[in-house]
């Protein structure tokens, strides 16, 4: 898995084999939209609430296992996408494990699932230090990737730092891409 943050809720991820791209609309000026989204498979919107993504309780939610050799010829959709709440979407790719994107503000139901999961979390610093502090008291993620400006970004890692409990903790930086 690849994820590359360029500002506010624009990211591109590679992940089970698909690139997609959350929000390309909300790119930066300096950003070209055109090679922004040059390649995906998908683009989505994050931002505002992804109604085009089927909606899912993520109680009820498991991740898939990957398809036994003998199934090969069954057709599984690679990498599905659901929305898990508003400004919340889990990424669902095989093998891989979730990666969960949850925009400024949003507070999806976190839970046992979440536990190796990849979070990012997009916006302001108290947002990222609430929904961290709930994900972290519910579960134990891989990684908890935080996307948000300099002062954000101190304020959140000074909140969270004490709770991870084995999990990792990473600021994106625009432009940059974290392979994990």
């Amino acid at each position: 898995m690849k994820l590359t943050w360029f500002a506010g809720t624009t990211i591109r991820i590679h992940i089970g084999g698909e690139i997609l791209v959350a929000d390309a609309d909300y790119a930066p000026g300096f950003i070209d939209r055109h090679e922004l989204v040059s390649g995906a498979d998908r683009v989505f919107a994050l931002a505002e609430d992804a109604a085009n993504l089927p909606l899912i309780d993520p109680a009820k939610w498991r991740p898939r296992a990957l398809p036994k050799v003998i199934d090969e010829t069954a057709q599984h959709p690679d990498v599905v996408l659901h929305r898990i709440g508003e400004g919340a979407v889990l990424v669902d790719a095989a093998g891989e494990p979730a990666a969960v994107l949850v925009a400024d503000g949003r507070q999806p139901p976190f839970g046992r699932w979440t536990d190796g999961a990849v979070v990012v979390l997009l916006g302001n610093g108290d947002a990222m230090v609430a929904n961290g502090t709930a994900l972290l008291d519910a579960a134990r993620p891989k990684l908890i990737a935080l996307a948000a400006g300099e002062p954000a970004l101190d304020l959140a890692i000074e909140a969270l730092r004490e709770h991870l409990n084995g999990a990792a903790l990473v600021s994106l930086e625009p432009g940059l891409a974290l392979e994990v």
